[in-house]
Formats: structure tokens, C-alpha cells, sequence
């Protein structure tokens, strides 16, 4: 990285704070994600689901690999591009367009979202030779491949399950999986910790990178994965009310069977995408995953033209948050 960029220490923290409240606006717009399956079954009260939702997002932090958090602290832009300006803008454009995006009840990403921004202000800055097209083109690939493996995973697990209970009265089937779904929700909700909130401590990464607290080669200090974990967790806490009704109700009439095979289809994918380092969007994943266990309950179950306009969300995502994130970066570079 090149000594002339350095960001002083009141500049970092304010840094580092910003992050974090993108880190609580995640867990915050992504908590339907977690938690619309186990809700609209009505295993459990909203409150209720939260709160376990919470607490599994930050039990990540223990469980999971953290290879997420180094793809975007050094896979998605070349260091030497980064300055206060650039992760100012890259935050703004990611936040900004949650903001949007939860306003209309949108489930869009907020992984895009943040990747997006780093791609905006950085290409604003210095030209597109700064990134590092191999792990972007990868993320993007996952764009199609998680809801797609999310659809697959849910879709199979719901026909193994009526192969496994044909023969099984409907109300105890119910009574089993209303157990089950408690487990799946769990699981769901400690693969969404585990891949978002790594998203930020990436960031933070750059933060402390750019201002010299850390080596290139330096693992990040403890304090930033306990930061980060624990704002993903209050965001969830607060959750997002406008999206679990679009997820939970309006795509696809979940019973608790779908609802189990959805989350387990769900987690079984983000737990991959995490273990290979990849920044999946977890709300593709769970979208796939609900569309592909209530298709195979009857194809008109799931309301296509509302999956529709969710992907045209997740298509603008990334061009959207990366211009509102060139603009917040011309303005501060001006302003200041």
C-alpha cells in the first residue's frame, strides 16, 4: 500500500462507527431473512423469533470460518485505492440503498449492496484497472448459483420428505416439523451471521489497513469480529418488519414442512458459500430456497410475478449502490 495514503485516528473511528451501523442495518433489513419462514408457519411469536435469530448470528462468530472477511478486505479492490473517501463512499452507497430497499419491503442484498459501493467509489477514484475482477466475477456468479443451489437443496429436501411421510397423518407431520422448523431457523439463522457479518469486519479490515493500525499480513484483532458480530445481532433484534411479509407470506404459503426444507436448504448453502470464502447474499439464498419447496407442493403456490420483481432487485443492486457510492465519493472528495 502506498505510504501517502493514511487515515488519521479521528477519521478511522468515525470509520470504523460507520461500518458498524451498516453492520446493524444488515442484520436489521436481512432479519426477515432469518426469520419469515419460522414466523408465517406461526412456530413462533415474532419476538420470540428474533431473539433467537440474534443470538444465533452472533454464536457464528465461534462456529464458522472467517474467510468472507478477507475476500472483501482484499479481494474486491486493490489496497492501494483506499482512502477515507473511498470506504466513506462505498459505506453510503450500500446503506443508502438498504434504506431504499427496506422502505419499499424490497429483499434485496446488502452483500451487493456493500459490494457495489466498494466497486463505485473505487472506479470513481482510479479507474476501473483497480479491481480485482476474478473474485468479483466470482460473487457474481453466486448471484445465480445460491438461489439457484437454495431452490435445488429446498425443492429435494421437500420431496424427500413426502417420499419419507406419505403414509403419515397431515396434523402429526405438522406436529414433528413445527419441532424441526425450530432447529432449521436456528441453522438459517447461524449462516447468516456467519457470512454477513464478515462482510463488515472486511471493511474494517481496509479501515485499519489504510490507517496503519494493521499489517497486510496481520490477522484482524479480536474486538472487530466481536464488534461486528455483536451489530449484525442488534440489527436483527430491531428486524426489518416490511420484508417478512413479503418473504414469509406473499412469495409462498409456508407450512412448517416448507418452512423446514426452505431453512435447511438455506443453510446448507450459505454454510457452503462460507467455508469457500464466498460473500453470498443470503437473501437470494432464502428466496430460492422458499420458491423451490413451495413449487414442489403445486407450481401456482408461489406468486412468480413477485419473484420477478425481486430479481429485477437483486439485478440493480449492485450498479445502484455503486452509483449512489461514486456520488457520495465526489462530493466528500470536493467537500473536503
Amino acid at each position: 500500500m502506498s505510504n501517502s495514503i493514511h487515515i488519521g485516528m479521528g477519521m478511522m473511528l468515525f470509520l470504523v462507527a460507520l461500518a458498524l451501523i451498516f453492520d446493524f442495518m444488515n442484520g436489521f433489513h436481512d432479519s426477515a431473512n432469518s426469520i419469515a419462514t419460522v414466523v408465517s408457519t406461526g412456530v413462533l411469536k415474532p419476538h420470540h423469533a428474533v431473539l433467537m435469530a440474534a443470538v444465533f448470528n452472533f454464536i457464528a462468530f465461534y462456529v464458522l470460518p472467517h474467510k468472507v472477511a478477507a475476500t472483501i478486505g482484499k479481494g474486491i479492490i486493490q489496497g492501494s485505492v483506499v482512502d477515507q473517501y473511498v470506504i466513506f463512499g462505498a459505506l453510503m452507497g450500500a446503506i443508502i440503498w438498504n434504506v431504499i430497499t427496506w422502505y419499499y419491503g424490497i429483499p434485496s442484498s446488502s452483500s451487493h449492496a456493500l459490494m457495489g459501493g466498494l466497486i463505485g467509489a473505487a472506479v470513481a477514484k482510479s479507474g476501473f484497472a483497480v479491481l480485482i475482477a476474478d473474485k468479483i466475477l466470482q460473487t457474481i456468479m453466486f448471484i445465480f448459483i445460491s438461489p439457484a443451489l437454495g431452490f435445488l437443496l429446498g425443492s429435494t429436501i421437500m420431496l424427500i420428505v413426502g417420499w419419507l411421510f406419505y403414509r403419515t397423518a397431515p396434523a402429526r407431520v405438522d406436529r414433528w416439523f413445527r419441532r424441526l422448523q425450530l432447529i432449521s431457523a436456528a441453522m438459517y439463522s447461524l449462516g447468516h451471521g456467519g457470512n454477513d457479518a464478515q462482510k463488515t469486519m472486511g471493511i474494517i479490515w481496509l479501515i485499519l489497513l489504510a490507517g496503519g493500525v494493521v499489517g497486510a499480513n496481520e490477522e484482524l484483532p479480536l474486538w472487530v469480529g466481536y464488534a461486528c458480530f455483536s451489530a449484525i445481532a442488534m440489527g436483527t433484534l430491531f428486524g426489518g418488519w416490511r420484508i417478512v411479509k413479503t418473504m414469509g407470506q406473499k412469495l409462498c404459503k409456508l407450512k412448517p414442512v416448507s418452512g423446514f426444507a426452505a431453512e435447511t436448504g438455506g443453510a446448507i448453502t450459505l454454510f457452503t458459500a462460507t467455508a469457500m470464502g464466498i460473500p453470498v447474499s443470503t437473501t437470494h439464498t432464502i428466496t430460492g430456497a422458499i420458491m423451490g419447496a413451495g413449487s414442489t407442493m403445486k407450481a401456482s403456490s408461489v406468486r412468480w410475478g413477485l419473484a420477478g420483481n425481486i430479481v429485477w432487485a437483486w439485478i440493480f443492486t449492485i450498479p445502484a449502490s455503486a452509483l449512489i457510492a461514486a456520488v457520495s465519493w465526489w462530493v466528500v472528495s470536493k467537500l473536503f
